[in-house]
């Protein structure tokens, strides 16, 4: 009866072990992504408990280093936020833009040699960046404030003290707003300089002597019939109107 037994088990054994290894690749994938997921977490040890990992488990390096370069960035960011005027004399900005403003060697995508009359409204619509964003907003390290004078300098001219065209330096016009803005406030705050155009005023703009500056006359002694004015005598009114106008306030003429 036995061998009779373990052949008829045999064939069934059979049939699962080849089902098993079918369906393997499918089970054994996820657990593979659960055990890199738990070799990535930190090793905690609490008293009178045993840690599920070996001693001898090694961190991802790769996946540290990000995490390390973007808490780097997100600080970095987070200090260029509260005191932007520092970002321009960092070692950042001089390995990027050197001694250049922020907008120089800038052109926007436009099809044909020449520019577009006005600039884009906008770089970031719908929380996303468009391609070949301006000069601002490409880098978010560049925060326009009104006590970030280094930049404010970069888009005005040092001979006219006038705010470049934004067809210039390339800025939309969102930017371009918020810069007119900080630089009206910086200089309502005497961090930057403006001209005053010079005007020199004359005696001669505020005497009566000219013929546009006259006395009023005296009064004209009247007469039954006479106007005031001569010319005002010989004007003819028009009939049709004058019977429209006794028509019309023929109750207070009685």
């Amino acid at each position: 009866m036995t061998p009779l037994i373990t052949e008829n088990m045999a064939a069934p054994m059979q049939r699962f072990t080849s089902i098993l290894c079918r369906v393997s690749p499918s089970i054994l994938q996820p657990l593979r992504q659960y055990q890199s997921c738990l070799q990535r977490l930190p090793v905690r040890v609490y008293p009178g408990v045993s840690s599920f990992l070996p001693p001898s488990h090694s961190f991802c390096k790769a996946v540290s280093l990000q995490d390390a370069e973007a808490a780097q960035a997100e600080e970095a960011l987070s200090r260029y936020q509260d005191r932007p005027w520092e970002y321009l004399e960092s070692e950042e900005y001089i390995e990027r833009y050197g001694s250049h403003p922020v907008w120089f060697g800038y052109r926007r995508n436009h099809k044909g040699g020449i520019p577009p009359q006005k600039t884009r409204k906008t770089c970031i619509r719908g929380g996303k960046i468009c391609g070949n964003p301006c000069p601002i907003c490409r880098d978010p390290n560049v925060i326009v404030h009104y006590q970030n004078v280094k930049l404010l300098e970069q888009f005005v001219s040092p001979h006219t003290w006038m705010v470049y065209d934004p067809t210039r330096t390339g800025l939309c016009q969102k930017q371009q707003k918020k810069l007119n803005e900080a630089i009206n406030v910086a200089r309502d705050h005497g961090l930057l300089p403006f001209q005053i155009p010079y005007v020199e005023f004359t005696g001669e703009d505020y005497s009566n002597s000219h013929g546009a500056v006259t006395t009023t006359p005296p009064p004209p002694s009247l007469t039954s019939g006479e106007t005031w004015y001569k010319w005002y005598g010989q004007i003819v009114p028009d009939e049709k109107e004058v019977a429209k106008a006794k028509k019309l306030y023929k109750d207070y003429l009685k």
